[in-house]
């Protein structure tokens, strides 16, 4: 019997201690005023709230890789407004080697179809006023991408 072949990294391990970047795209999406947010379950940013979003995929254009990552992670379909900023997540160990980094290109989009749900990458979800989300644990720069969203949003 040959031995059992070595269980593949998870998520979160095949990203640790990067060569270089990930590219990721997120997008805000609005409706009624209210961004939803998801919480996610997994690094980084595990059990804090953010935005929907993830890795771009090989042949996927950013755009096609935050509105991909929206609907597998909450259900819900959206159209591309317009560009925020790009947000880069840095995270370094105890001795200051990095341990996670991505650069994040974020989007503003107005929903269009579906219920926000939860998916595995998402613990919960909530739709909140972009200048209320204080009282939640959120990733560090969300409170200011989201204020610029919200702007876009209401030009359109």
């Amino acid at each position: 019997m040959s031995p059992a072949a070595p269980a593949p990294p998870s998520f979160a391990e095949s990203r640790a201690y990067p060569a270089r970047p990930f590219l990721a795209a997120s997008v805000a999406v609005f409706r009624d005023g209210l961004v939803l947010l998801a919480e996610r379950a997994v690094p980084p940013g595990a059990r804090r709230f953010s935005l929907p979003g993830g890795l771009v995929e090989p042949g996927e254009t950013i755009r096609e890789a935050a509105l991909r990552e929206l609907r597998e992670e909450t259900g819900v379909e959206a159209e591309i407004v317009g560009f925020n900023d790009h947000v880069e997540v840095i995270e370094r160990d105890s001795d200051g080697r990095v341990s996670a980094h991505f650069v994040v290109a974020s989007f503003v989009g107005r929903w269009t179809a579906g219920e926000a749900a939860t998916g595995p990458e998402a613990l919960r979800t909530a739709w909140v006023a972009p200048d209320a989300v204080d009282h939640l644990a959120t990733t560090p720069q969300l409170p200011a991408i989201l204020l610029r969203a919200a702007a876009i949003a209401a030009r359109g």
